[in-house]
């Protein structure tokens, strides 16, 4: 059976939040919780919301270079993938408003089946048309470096 998936769709995720850091989430049948550290007066049971937001991006990074990858017919493997980012908390800390608070990341992208280095550009471009969350960081200002390695 062909199933027709649809191009647009609106999503919900709830949210119970029982202090001023701690976000306790749901989505679909699953929960997760978004925190701050203790230092920044959190109970750390999570990510920050910026470092979820970073993690976000890699995610998406490893199932769209997945699928550009098949699409392609090249043998990407598995990947691990690193991010380095320079975060401006002046926003955050309300300092002054900043349009661009993550100015640069950078990604390590290691594949660890057959693909060329070649066809890992290929994936590449192809990622940097595709990618939902990087294009959201990329308009928002934000320079991604991508770096693509064999193991």
């Amino acid at each position: 059976m062909n199933v027709k998936q649809k191009t647009t769709v609106d999503a919900t995720i709830k949210s119970n939040n029982p202090s001023h850091s701690l976000s306790k989430c749901r989505v679909r049948d699953l929960e997760f919780d978004i925190d701050e550290p203790l230092v920044r007066g959190g109970t750390n049971l999570g990510p920050s919301p910026t470092e979820t937001a970073i993690a976000a991006l890699i995610g998406c990074t490893n199932v769209i270079a997945n699928k550009c990858a098949e699409k392609l017919g090249i043998d990407i493997g598995h990947l691990s993938i690193d991010a380095t980012y320079s975060f401006d908390r002046r926003g955050a800390m309300l300092m002054e408003e900043v349009d661009v608070p993550f100015p640069k990341i950078i990604l390590n992208i290691t594949a660890d089946g057959p693909a060329t280095q070649t066809e890992l550009e290929n994936v590449s471009r192809e990622l940097n048309r595709f990618c939902p969350v990087s294009k959201v960081f990329r308009q928002a200002g934000t320079e991604i470096e991508e770096n693509w390695f064999k193991a």
